[in-house]
């Protein structure tokens, strides 16, 4: 169980490296870590440097914190994130995400790798998401100590900010990017979806699934953080795809979609920096 003692450690080992007022994170999802390197002034603390910090068992994965500027805006980045199918408690996944809030951020930019669940969507396209389904089987606010759980009954009725999901889909217009709304599934993995699977999700109305997101956005929503969301699609679940999917054809599909999203992001984070 992660306590508010260990958020305050790890956040004060990680200002001691920096001396700049940051407000606004970005974490990088499977694939996309070519982000890492439009980020300049770069400090760089592997997750394994920093106390409470697991290590990541996931290969593809940089596990680090980045801190510096991307597109003239101060960041701190997490170049790689923990997921669920690690056997990780959902209080441990979300641990940095508290403890950018320690920090004093207060905007949170997620990129994730998903999958399509409807033809609109191909693979090499951008999804903002506007909202989220709950399918992994868990809570980051179940359970957790009372000294780090400020309200547990937390109000997700906008867990990703309207404003900066509208001025995205103005970029993407204006721009000729190839984006679009999305509601995101997510699922505990790591196994991929059955044909029924699929069926019953777009039942319910996901337009993507993946495999990470929802914890730390609901964490961040507890913590009155605003987050804005967008998936690289690496892959189509639907069963006329007809094709496998791996992990490595998704992370290579993830890398095809790194200039649409810098430039998105380039776009859109002093908006979201100076909120």
């Amino acid at each position: 169980m992660i306590t508010q003692d260990q958020v305050m450690e790890s956040a004060g080992f990680i200002s001691c490296h920096y001396q700049q007022n940051i407000k606004t994170a970005l974490v990088i999802g499977t694939g996309l870590g070519g982000l890492s390197k439009d980020v300049t002034h770069q400090t760089i603390i592997p997750y394994k440097a920093v106390p409470n910090f697991p290590a990541s068992s996931v290969h593809f994965h940089a596990a680090r914190l980045i801190i510096g500027e991307l597109y003239g805006v101060a960041v701190l980045v997490m170049d790689g994130r923990y997921h669920f199918y690690e056997g990780l408690p959902m209080s441990t996944i979300t641990l940095p995400v508290r403890v950018l809030h320690q920090l004093g951020i207060r905007s949170l930019i997620v990129t994730n790798a998903a999958s399509s669940l409807k033809k609109e969507l191909t693979p090499g396209s951008l999804a903002v998401i506007q909202d989220h389904i709950n399918l992994m089987g868990d809570n980051p606010l179940r359970g957790i100590g009372a000294d780090i759980c400020s309200e547990r009954f937390v109000d997700m009725s906008e867990p990703y900010r309207r404003q900066w999901l509208d001025k995205a889909l103005t970029i993407g217009k204006k721009l000729h990017l190839s984006l679009q709304a999305s509601v995101y599934a997510a699922i505990s993995g790591p196994s991929l979806l059955t044909p029924a699977e699929v069926n019953m999700l777009r039942y319910l109305g996901a337009d993507t699934v993946g495999m990470s997101t929802v914890p730390e956005v609901i964490v961040a929503r507890q913590l009155g953080m605003h987050v804005f969301a967008v998936s690289a699609i690496t892959d189509s679940s639907l069963p006329e795809a007809g094709s496998p999917i791996n992990k490595k054809q998704v992370a290579s599909t993830a890398q095809l979609c790194r200039l649409e999203m810098s430039t998105l992001l380039a776009h859109l984070i002093s908006e979201i920096n100076e909120s």
